[in-house]
């Protein structure tokens, strides 16, 4: 390179006296301050804001990080750096070094939430398919390993890159959690603070490991699919009727009125309601009772046998419809006919007795 072209590049490099990030948009991870044809000066100002984190990179190697506050750049207050290039004196000239900057503040109100139900083991249901939702927060605690193992050296590193492998993580993570927690699914229910507490404890050493602190881990909901939670509602329905002879006697009780007003009511629709009613309270007490041992339908009881027709002629003398025993009889005083005893009139004749 010529005299002439070591001038323009000389002239054309600026210094950089005060390095700083101002434009920390919504969203943003890391920004890489632009260095392109300048260099730090001696002397120079860092000044790192509160929730922002800077550190120095210097030929793909991390260097000095830096939190809030506004520093001078020296040998002094760049050890790492120092030894990176070698400096063994106080240096005088301008040197050239990345520069990238964090965003430390929380990010709130991310969602989570399982697209297929997990499965655990359950001390009440055995195996069951749990599905849940909620919220948590995070923010970068490392600024080093969240450059190393997530962001890299790009210019600018935002939330939503790295929030599905958050959410994946969280989901992975939390059957081991209702696993080691060994807490019945209706606890869980019960209990959401608990099994947030819980699921963070697990998830928090795999996001220290990206660099993440995990700030809070809220769980909204829990909830069983749907065919399950059907079953869920009848066990619960079950444990609400409590006595279930008396239950299955309340039931049949019930059913005898819309029985008896099918089509063929009257004393023959009463008949087949109440036989409906006895079969029907047989089938529940066997299945409550596996023990007893089955019995054959029984026979409605026979009908009773019609009352004989009164005579017309007695029934206008105040004769008894009855029989009369033997021996309770008398003669008419007119016509010598047989009657009874109490008869005041001849059934025949008509005369007084």
């Amino acid at each position: 390179m010529s005299l002439g072209d070591s001038l323009k590049s000389f002239v054309k490099k600026q210094f950089i006296d005060v390095i700083q990030w101002t434009d920390q948009q919504d969203g943003v991870l890391t920004s890489r301050f632009p260095m392109q044809d300048m260099e730090i000066q001696n002397g120079g100002k860092l000044t790192v804001r509160e929730s922002q984190a800077a550190m120095f990179v210097n030929e793909g190697r991390c260097a000095d990080v830096y939190g809030p506050g506004l520093y001078n750049l020296t040998t002094q207050n760049m050890p790492v750096l120092t030894n990176l290039m070698n400096w063994d004196k106080m240096f005088e000239s301008p040197f050239k070094s990345d520069v990238f900057f964090f965003s430390t503040r929380q990010q709130i109100g991310q969602r989570w939430g399982t697209t297929q139900p997990v499965t655990i083991r359950d001390k009440d249901f055995g195996a069951v398919r749990v599905r849940g939702y909620g919220v948590y927060s995070w923010h970068i605690e490392n600024p080093k390993l969240f450059l190393t193992k997530v962001s890299g050296f790009g210019e600018v590193y935002r939330v939503s890159e790295i929030e599905p492998q958050l959410r994946q993580t969280i989901v992975g993570r939390m059957s081991d959690a209702f696993a080691e927690s060994q807490i019945p699914f209706l606890d869980m229910a019960a209990n959401l603070i608990e099994v947030g507490e819980r699921i963070k404890a697990t998830v928090g050493p795999v996001f220290a490991e990206l660099g993440i602190a995990l700030d809070q881990f809220v769980v909204e909901n829990l909830s069983l699919p749907e065919e399950l939670q059907k079953f869920l509602d009848t066990r619960v329905g079950m444990n609400m009727i409590g006595n279930m002879q008396q239950y299955t006697q309340f039931q049949a009780a019930n059913a005898l009125p819309i029985a008896a007003a099918n089509e063929g009511g009257g004393i023959a629709a009463m008949g087949v309601g109440l036989g409906a009613g006895l079969g029907l309270g047989q089938v529940f007490a066997g299945a409550l009772n596996p023990n007893a041992q089955p019995q054959a339908p029984q026979a409605p009881p026979p009908a009773a046998p019609p009352a004989a027709p009164v005579a017309p002629v007695a029934a206008a003398a105040g004769v008894v419809a009855a029989a009369t025993p033997a021996g309770e009889t008398k003669f008419c005083m007119n016509c010598g006919s047989k009657i009874p005893r109490p008869a005041k009139f001849c059934a025949e004749c008509g005369t007084a007795q």
